[in-house]
């Protein structure tokens, strides 16, 4: 029996667009994620180099990634 390749189509989960915020912290993520950046300090420190601050404008913690990240996904 020949099985269906499974995929995520962009957005399938969410109800609405990703806001400006959201695409500009996820192109973050991504540039960490390319530059082979994987742990949480490290990422958390590349943000803040980057200047993209925590949803408050204040510089990203561990924890306030952390809380953000359950946020977006919740």
């Amino acid at each position: 029996m020949k099985s269906t390749p499974l995929y995520n189509e962009t957005h399938q989960s969410r109800s609405t667009a990703p806001t400006a915020y959201e695409n500009l912290l996820g192109d973050a993520i991504e540039r960490a994620f390319a530059a082979g950046i994987h742990e949480l300090d490290a990422l958390v420190r590349y943000l803040n180099d980057s200047g993209q601050a925590a949803p408050d404008g204040q510089p990203w913690t561990a924890q306030s990634y952390q809380r953000e990240m359950a946020r977006l996904s919740a």
